[in-house]
């Protein structure tokens, strides 16, 4: 578990899985509260990439150290250049009222990235998965482009 600066009520928590983030919002004494599939024991689902999979998510309170395991983590509240963050007492007040709520739960636009940026921002936000889109869409556009040189070229050789 890495070590953060002081961590403060309202704060993005950034923790690194292999292969993707998982986000959380820290409330204070140690806690924090994010989104994550049901399981049976704290920290259990949020450690899982098939926790991706899942279609549901409950909203939990629990440990950030428990939440964290043997990954590393931050604080990432990037976000602020763009977003001024709601007060911090809204932002935990808002926290609190979801701890057991089952919510539908999606990679692409309902992740526990959009849910703690919602929090803290009043905007679902999730950079990695539009990261993963950009990077997808460029990836896919350099493909197209390299089919359509490929077929001019070949055109233009049977011509010659």
């Amino acid at each position: 578990m890495a070590l953060c600066k002081e961590l403060s009520p309202g704060d993005l928590i950034e923790i690194f899985r292999i292969g993707y983030e998982h986000w959380a919002i820290y409330v204070g004494n140690g806690y924090v509260i994010h989104l994550a599939p049901p399981s049976e024991y704290p920290g259990a689902g949020s450690s899982s990439v098939f926790s991706v999979l899942s279609s549901r998510a409950v909203v939990k309170r629990e440990l950030l150290k428990d939440v964290v395991g043997g990954c590393h983590y931050r604080v990432n509240n990037d976000l602020d250049k763009k977003y001024i963050p709601q007060p911090v007492n809204v932002i935990i007040c808002s926290a609190k009222e979801k701890v057991g709520e089952e919510m539908v739960y999606n990679i692409l636009d309902r992740n526990c990235e959009h849910f703690v940026t919602d929090l803290r921002y009043g905007k679902a936000k999730s950079e990695q998965v539009e990261n993963v889109l950009i990077g997808a869409g460029v990836a896919l556009g350099i493909g197209i482009l390299g089919v359509v040189g490929y077929s001019l070229w070949k055109k233009r050789s049977q011509n010659q």
